[in-house]
């Protein structure tokens, strides 16, 4: 089974449009008077088009209309943006389509044409239940109409989820505790409660450098408010099922979970990013950032792709990782096992290594006892059969590590990183290169260093060779 498939297949739709910039908002968003949305729905249509080639025959899980504000979308235009997906790949019969809403943006007769153009579930952006915190957010509502937004999306849809920030500005334990409760005898069936992040680049980040940003609560109330988060929501039946997000059994978020499982996603509009599988690659997949750009890139090249980067193994594995540790479920290891092994049996290289140690422990030990004339030949013994066993595991290693495939080119490039390991991964790389030199020293072949970056405690961080071999 191809990998991708243990955690599905999506469609994320960027939509960069806000009515206002939040300050603490780093997202791809825009605020803009007017949007011709007839031209960025024919844009649309033609990005997915060319993202469809690329997937072809493959049945689409879930689709998210993020942002900016979606929202701010026509139903038609959500409509045809359904409907093209329909025309290009299969939808699973249980599909869960996602909108994200702001209050303000929110209306009766939208929210019942959205979900007569296909959408079955809102995600709202509330982010307060208190008036001062959405003015010291900058948010465009009151409470009021948050609610009031809130019940028409109820009435609309069965699966609704709303965001709340907390760790605010003068927040208290308490504060944020009575909040929350008012929040989850609210919630239908999900909810996604975040740390206020100050992020670079933001109104926020700006303030806090310059040291303006006042009332932020230090690192022990915040830690003891995502404490409060967990209890709160354990006791009324959401519990968390990632880092951030709470639902009821069976309600957590499809498409998110696409994301955290590592499935494939396409992502179509401004700084939309991707993962593909294809061709037997996992390919991360990046667009234009600014609309105005991107929109006229589709327009005259049918896609508005500036990168395609092939992820090695060992980065689709840290990849998954990272996103699976965000999860209660956590990490499955024989997957993890299998995505960083693809090309190279780790496991095995790993139990050499540390015979390989034991060996040269070994070694040590008899030259100490080369002082002692009664136990001289044993120790010479010793010596001379361990490093024979180094000799031979040496090749075993070098084996296990160079390409199977017969027909690879005779000069191989080596590449030997350390990854996160920290100072004692920066050592096995520098084992593993030398016994590749000294191997290749015996054979003859000659060896040229391209890159390395040393590591301060010996070995290497990173390092490149060529291997000039005769087969």
């Amino acid at each position: 089974m191809d990998d991708w498939k243990n955690g599905g297949f999506g469609i994320y739709i960027h939509w960069p449009f806000c009515a206002a910039k939040c300050p603490y908002c780093d997202f791809n968003s825009h605020v803009r008077k007017s949007v011709d949305q007839s031209r960025w729905l024919s844009a649309i249509r033609l990005e997915l088009k060319n993202n469809a080639i690329r997937t072809k025959g493959r049945t689409v899980n879930t689709i998210f209309f993020g942002g900016g504000t979606p929202s701010l979308m026509e139903p038609e235009t959500v409509a045809g943006i359904i409907k093209e997906i329909a025309k290009l790949w299969v939808l699973a019969l249980d599909i869960e389509i996602s909108l994200e809403a702001n209050p303000t943006s929110v209306e009766a007769q939208k929210f019942s044409d959205f979900r007569k153009a296909g959408i079955n579930r809102i995600s709202m952006g509330i982010q307060s239940l208190r008036n001062d915190g959405l003015k010291a957010l900058g948010r465009m509502h009151s409470v009021n109409e948050a609610r009031k937004a809130f019940d028409i999306a109820k009435d609309n849809f069965e699966r609704v989820s709303f965001d709340l920030i907390y760790a605010r500005q003068d927040q208290s334990k308490v504060d944020w505790e009575i909040e929350l409760k008012e929040a989850s005898s609210m919630a239908v069936d999900h909810l996604s409660l975040y740390q206020l992040t100050i992020e670079d680049g933001t109104r926020f980040g700006d303030l806090y450098e310059r040291g303006s940003l006042k009332g932020m609560p230090n690192d022990s109330l915040a830690a003891d408010m995502y404490d409060i988060t967990q209890e709160v929501t354990l006791q009324n039946d959401m519990p968390a099922y990632e880092i951030s997000n709470h639902a009821i059994e069976g309600a957590e978020s499809r498409h998110n979970l696409i994301y955290w499982r590592y499935g494939d996603y396409i992502g179509v509009g401004p700084g939309a990013h991707g993962r593909i599988s294809e061709n037997g690659n996992k390919i991360a997949t990046t667009t234009i950032e600014n609309p105005e750009n991107w929109l006229r890139g589709v327009e005259l090249n049918g896609t508005s792709t500036i990168d395609d980067e092939v992820i090695n193994h060992i980065d689709q594995a840290s990849e998954y990782l990272m996103m699976s540790l965000r999860l209660i479920e956590g990490v499955d290891m024989e997957r993890y096992k299998k995505i960083s092994k693809e090309h190279s049996e780790i496991l095995p290289v790993v139990d050499l290594y540390k015979e390989f140690i034991q060996l040269t422990k070994d070694i040590d030990d008899a030259k100490e006892m080369l002082s002692d004339p009664e136990m001289k030949t044993f120790a010479q013994e010793e010596i001379e059969n361990n490093k024979e066993k180094i000799i031979a595991l040496e090749e075993s290693l070098q084996k296990l590590l160079l390409p199977k495939d017969p027909n690879d080119e005779k000069n191989i490039f080596i590449e030997i990183r350390a990854g996160a390991g920290g100072d004692e991964s920066a050592l096995f790389a520098g084992d593993i290169f030398r016994m590749y030199t000294r191997f290749s020293e015996r054979m003859k072949w000659q060896i040229e260093v391209i890159s390395s970056n040393e590591s301060e405690v010996g070995g290497f961080k990173e390092i490149i060779v060529k291997i000039n071999g005769q087969g």
